[in-house]
């Protein structure tokens, strides 16, 4: 049978737990007690030893209840059980880690707490640290990714983006912004659906490792996907948090306890491409910063994820700013095009992160 270490507490009389250990179907390798003791007393026993960790156990057996674990402090057990690599199961619910395929070359995988947390400026500026000494491939996966992983082994150009867009496939998923910004191979790749510890519901992304695997890079980067966790075994993680998230309930916890390195809501910088030049109107997912940039900025949008409010945003200008996200093609370029507005992109560079804690992440040496 499944050995099993059980979380109980002193809420419970002691032979009430006793007997649940004996019906249910584990070999009981320990038990550790989470607090409560409104109905225990010194020096009565549960039948099995009391453990300080999970030892030899391969399941986490949940038989406390609140007010000891209440939702917050039993999404923290939750973390860290997944975190060990183990499931967790209670009365009515079941966890499991997330499913990671093996990979065979050194990597590193992005992820974040969330949608637009800057896990994207965080691979392209990893990216291009590292493509300075290494051959450095990058696979991402969206939600609006291509149906069969697609290698991208150049910067796309402006027109390269439009002539996506008219036909019909979405012209600023991740892994052409990444192409374009970092100037890297790139591998997009796509998913659907995402649980509460970061797995995902289908994807190609193990087709899209072994596309990247077949080109023998020194060093492969995944890219996350909102809150979900690239399904592959790299050798580090980074994780990056948003402004203002709540920890905890939605096993951010656990997206820590599994990263080497953990950037807590770092500061974004709009960076243009090239320069800027007359009249200026940004577009960005939800940036509004713009004072640092040398330019005439006569409009900021922050509606690149929100067509309808970008419609009213489309203002006479010189030069847009825009960044690859949302309907930055379709939308904001289009028009640009049609009324001969110069455009240029623009990057997300990180603010006060230390080049060196991004390169320490290497497996390879740099």
């Amino acid at each position: 049978m499944t050995r099993a270490v059980a979380l109980i507490d002193g809420e419970h009389l002691a032979p009430v737990v006793r007997e649940a250990l004996r019906e249910l179907p584990y070999t009981w390798v320990g038990a550790i007690l989470v607090g409560g003791g409104e109905k225990r007393r010194d020096g009565e026993s549960y039948g099995v030893p009391i453990l300080d960790d999970f030892g030899e156990a391969e399941l986490v057996v949940d038989l406390s209840d609140d007010p000891v674990l209440d939702p917050l402090e039993r999404m923290r057990w939750i973390a860290r059980t997944l975190a060990a690599g183990l499931p967790y199961v209670g009365a009515d619910f079941r966890f499991d880690p997330p499913v990671l395929e093996p990979f065979e070359l050194p990597s590193i995988s992005v992820i974040g707490t969330g949608k637009r947390v800057g896990k994207t400026a965080v691979t392209t500026r990893l990216a291009r640290l590292l493509a300075r000494e290494l051959d450095v491939v990058v696979v991402t996966m969206g939600r609006g990714g291509p149906r069969e992983p697609e290698l991208v082994e150049t910067p796309p150009t402006l027109e390269d983006l439009v002539a996506r867009s008219r036909a019909g496939e979405h012209a600023a998923s991740d892994y052409l912004e990444i192409a374009a910004l970092a100037g890297v191979p790139t591998i997009g790749c796509r998913r659907a659906g995402g649980g509460l510890a970061g797995g995902v519901a289908v994807s190609n992304v193990a087709d899209g490792a072994r596309l990247a695997a077949a080109l023998g890079p020194d060093v492969v980067l995944f890219d996350g996907s909102g809150s979900a966790i690239p399904p592959v075994a790299t050798d580090r993680r980074v994780l990056v948090t948003g402004r203002g998230r709540r920890r905890d309930p939605y096993l951010d916890t656990y997206r820590r306890l599994v990263s080497d390195l953990v950037l807590d809501a770092p500061e974004l910088r709009l960076q243009p491409c090239e320069p800027l030049e007359g009249r200026v109107a940004v577009f960005t997912a939800g940036a509004t910063h713009v004072s640092h940039l040398d330019a005439d900025v006569v409009h900021v949008s922050p509606n690149l994820s929100h067509r309808r409010a970008l419609a009213g945003d489309l203002v006479p200008a010189d030069t847009y700013l825009v960044e690859l996200k949302g309907a930055a093609i379709d939308v904001v370029v289009e028009h640009a095009l049609a009324h001969r507005i110069r455009v240029v992109f623009a990057s997300n560079e990180l603010v006060g992160v230390d080049d060196a804690l991004l390169l320490g992440l290497s497996p390879v040496a740099v």
